[in-house]
């Protein structure tokens, strides 16, 4: 279409003032505000939902550290510091297939507003950003509509962790978006009520899955070999049969997946059955779409289980994430642009900002890190060409596709989260520009704030 609207010139009051303001709470945006609080600098967390923790809160991946194995290596930090708060304020249950603590998706809201009250972080839930507001070719705040109007927020370092790089792409900075044929597809989680653990649980110790049953059917995984034989909390039996009887069409592969945790409750939580390739995660179009087809999917998969897997016969559903959960869209051109080289080798660089586990999860491949293998991470990977006093974190930064299926995870989203946030703390008290940084300054801050660089 053609036809076009314009709007009139408005003036848009200025409703905050800030040091640090970031976009998008999640895993990345609320370990940036803490951290860069923690600094003693001023912080302002813009969030579009009504609860901080995006991926974990709003999507309901409750698998935060599912990786961790024996021999697994840890940045600590902050996203360590997620787990540990969870499990002390009552909002975590032992994870099924690893050495790791779920995190409850309703729970962590209540931890997530703790932490953020306790750093004495601003926050701001309920605004959507719209726009930078750019003063030549530096971000100097964003606009924002809410209930409010639109309003404008300026603040003298941004952090972009709103997963998709919109503030980014929106400052003119470059950016690069997945072809849709090969993005990684997005899932609707749900939680379910009503299971009888024993009985469920007794089928999955008479008939346990391992990770090699994820390439069977319509999957491949691409292993090293070392995760073939580990206990996976995966789910087809009971969908192949649903086909069988016609409950499913045959030719619908997008239902098959995992489970998170089942609790005496009878809550079988964190369902992660329903992958639908083909949707845009930055087209509102494509995303009304697949909420609605996987919604659709889901109540499939819960009358599949109902008739085919025991224990859940009168197993019901409790609650749908707030929104899909989304793996794959835009990621800056950054400084440094991580490379499948260096998340399977081991990278080490001078400006490390934290290391991550050797954990690749995504377009077909399967790494996890069972024998103490680990990167670093650069901060290069955090710098958006073009645009100054910005930031990106999370799984918006630099890198090709298999360096994107490690760091889009949840606990490198807070790795890079957290580096941002010092690192916009740190610029701020200087006066330095953060292209400037002086970066063994920012990796003792780190240090400092209990990080691993190396």
């Amino acid at each position: 279409m053609n036809d076009v609207v314009t709007e009139p010139v408005r003036r848009t009051p200025v409703v905050h003032d800030t040091d640090v303001l970031v976009v998008g709470s999640g895993p990345s945006g609320l370990a940036a505000a803490l951290a860069a609080a923690r600094c003693g600098v001023e912080v302002t967390l813009l969030e579009r939902f009504g609860c901080f923790g995006g991926n974990i809160t709003a999507v309901g991946v409750e698998g935060f550290a599912w990786y961790r194995h024996e021999a697994t290596v840890e940045a600590g930090g902050i996203g360590w510091e997620f787990e540990q708060r969870a499990k002390a304020m009552g909002a975590a249950v032992p994870e099924s297939q690893s050495l790791s603590y779920e995190l409850d998706s309703e729970g962590f809201k209540l931890v997530a507003d703790a932490l953020v009250q306790e750093a004495g972080v601003h926050p701001m839930l309920h605004r959507q950003f719209v726009a930078p507001i750019l003063e030549g070719g530096a971000i100097a705040g964003v606009i924002t509509e809410s209930k409010a109007g639109r309003e404008a927020i300026r603040a003298r370092r941004v952090i972009d962790a709103t997963g998709d790089a919109d503030v980014a792409h929106r400052a003119g900075a470059p950016t690069r978006k997945t072809p849709l044929e090969a993005m990684q597809a997005v899932s609707v989680i749900f939680h379910l009520a009503g299971v009888d653990k024993a009985a469920f649980m007794a089928e999955v110790g008479a008939n346990p899955s391992t990770y090699s049953d994820w390439s069977s059917g319509e999957w491949t995984a691409e292993t090293t070999g070392k995760e073939d034989d580990l206990f996976s909390p995966f789910l087809k039996t009971p969908f192949e049969k649903a086909k069988q009887a016609g409950l499913i069409a045959a030719d619908l592969n997008t239902i098959g997946g995992t489970w998170g945790a089942v609790h005496d409750s009878g809550e079988l939580t964190y369902m992660n059955l329903v992958h639908m390739p083909g949707c845009d995660g930055t087209d509102p179009d494509s995303l009304t779409r697949f909420e609605m087809e996987g919604r659709r999917q889901a109540m499939l998969a819960i009358e599949a289980l109902r008739r085919f897997a025991p224990g859940c016969e009168a197993a019901r559903l409790r609650n749908f994430g707030m929104t899909l959960g989304v793996r794959d869209t835009r990621k800056i051109d950054a400084a440094y642009n991580l490379t499948e080289a260096d998340v399977r080798n081991q990278a080490r660089f001078a400006d490390s900002i934290g290391i991550y586990p050797e954990f690749i999860d995504g377009y077909g491949v399967l790494v996890l890190p069972t024998t103490g293998r680990y990167l670093q991470v650069p901060y290069r990977a955090l710098l958006p060409a073009k645009v100054d006093n910005l930031l990106v974190a999370g799984r918006a930064i630099g890198g090709d596709r298999i360096a994107h299926a490690a760091t889009r995870n949840m606990s490198c989203c807070a790795v890079t989260g957290q580096a941002a946030g010092v690192a916009a703390a740190l610029s701020v008290k200087s006066s330095n520009s953060l292209n400037g940084i002086d970066t063994e300054a920012l990796q003792r801050a780190l240090v400092r704030q209990e990080v691993r660089i190396a």
